[in-house]
């Protein structure tokens, strides 16, 4: 639930966590084929790992524990998902995914009164569904903004 121990950091523990996603999404799109998939397969495993997990520690740490950034990493993940490969994609998804998880605009801040670990888990994966379709967005009007 810490992500790795991420969570555990005193400062910024959301955005560590969504650091830390980084480094798995990276190097499953660089090598792995299927990446797209795996990535699905991520999000679903760890989101269910996610709710079940926070709903546990929810009694020891209270509701929405900031040492919990599995959903951080969830979220980092759904925004990384069918984007164009390079690192401008990669820092325009992790800007835009904070920037929506922080501010919490267009519903996802009553997404997080949903009981328990849903609540922690779904504001981030609609932040991520935010930043991706922007991302999408910005492809569509600019796509070779992408090349590098």
């Amino acid at each position: 639930m810490s992500g790795f121990g991420l969570g555990l950091i005193p400062l910024a523990p959301g955005t560590m966590g969504a650091i830390g996603a980084l480094v798995p999404a990276i190097l499953i799109r660089q090598y792995c084929p299927q990446s797209s998939f795996l990535l699905i397969l991520l999000i679903l495993v760890f989101t269910v790992l996610g709710i079940i997990g926070t709903n546990k520690m929810i009694p020891r740490w209270g509701e929405d524990p900031s040492k919990v950034v599995v959903d951080e990493m969830v979220g980092m993940w759904v925004a990384l998902l069918w984007t164009p490969s390079g690192w401008l994609s990669v820092i325009l998804a992790f800007i835009l995914f904070r920037m929506f998880d922080i501010a919490k605009p267009l519903g996802i801040r009553s997404s997080e009164k949903l009981p328990g670990g849903w609540g922690v888990m779904v504001d981030d994966v609609l932040a991520g569904i935010y930043s991706n379709i922007f991302i999408q967005i910005v492809f569509l009007i600019f796509p070779g903004l992408f090349a590098f």
